[in-house]
């Protein structure tokens, strides 16, 4: 371990704070990890998604609608929340937002028809925090619903593929959602919903007690190896300032000191990398993808 390695062994844990994204992250790729928490200034990232604006744009569409006074959420008014708050970064060229406006604005006007205005969630896009006596976990839910006398997480999906109970099932940060909003909420939550909009598909999944201990206790393992991973960049690796590239260059940092602390995992993903440009392992495995490319034909 990266503890034993470096002589930290005996030292009492520090509290991980985290978010399921910052574990995800760590499970993904260390270096990606690294670039992301830890170098300051982080180096620069690579332009922006369009697929992630699409996302954006219909996640913010949807809480606003919900703030509406219950009398105008109609789903032409979630149609001209899209509309008003449309994002463009990432696009080929405004043809192509403009296309991808009227799409998504169709997405969201399906989606809130088949909603009940009164059905007044308890929380929309909702801060949930939770502690054990190794991590403090937080994150945002797209929309806590309450159904009797039980929660239910609601995350919004608008990806081209179609999800499935299996991806309700082993999603970390839906377990960790439920976890979470149970104790702030003090109301039993082990319903966890994907609602994918392009598809009008709604994958669920409901966990038993035993299932979100074992999605806790995995959280605690990832956390456990980037703490002490952490721990070994604050005292040991860290140089007094993270060299950046000079302005106009593609090439990389030289991080090799790093590698053994956060190493690369090259592979498909690193197509959609922010950080590519300073990751020759990653541009070996993956040619970078155009801003464009998630988008369905």
């Amino acid at each position: 371990m990266v503890a034993e390695q470096l002589g930290f062994e005996g030292m009492p844990q520090r509290l991980y704070t985290c978010t399921p994204s910052r574990l995800n992250n760590w499970l993904d790729c260390p270096r990606r990890y690294r670039m992301t928490y830890l170098d300051r200034p982080s180096p620069p990232k690579g332009p922006r998604w369009a697929h992630n604006s699409v996302g954006s744009s219909v996640h913010n569409a949807l809480a606003g609608w919900w703030r509406l006074p219950e009398h105008e959420r109609t789903a032409a008014a979630a149609g001209t929340l899209l509309v008003r708050g449309w994002l463009t970064d990432g696009f080929r060229d405004e043809a192509q937002s403009a296309e991808w406006r009227e799409r998504a604005r169709e997405m969201v006007e399906r989606y809130a028809a088949r909603l009940d205005p009164a059905d007044e969630p308890l929380g929309v896009e909702r801060t949930v925090a939770t502690r054990t006596d190794r991590i403090a976990v937080s994150g945002r839910i797209d929309r806590l619903d309450a159904r009797g006398s039980e929660l239910v997480v609601v995350d919004y999906k608008t990806g081209r593929h179609v999800l499935t109970s299996d991806d309700a099932r082993g999603s970390l940060q839906l377990a960790l959602y439920a976890l979470a909003a149970a104790r702030v909420l003090r109301r039993p939550c082990r319903r966890v919903e994907l609602h994918h909009l392009p598809s009008g598909e709604v994958a669920v999944w409901e966990h038993t007690d035993e299932s979100l201990q074992r999605h806790l206790r995995r959280a605690e393992s990832i956390a456990s190896e980037a703490a002490e991973a952490d721990a070994a960049y604050r005292e040991r690796l860290r140089p007094p300032t993270v060299p950046q590239p000079r302005s106009g260059e593609g090439g990389t940092v030289d991080h090799a000191r790093y590698d053994e602390m956060f190493p690369p995992r090259p592979g498909n993903l690193c197509a959609w990398c922010d950080f590519a440009r300073h990751c020759p392992e990653g541009r070996e495995a993956a040619p970078r993808k155009d801003s464009w490319a998630a988008l369905s034909s």
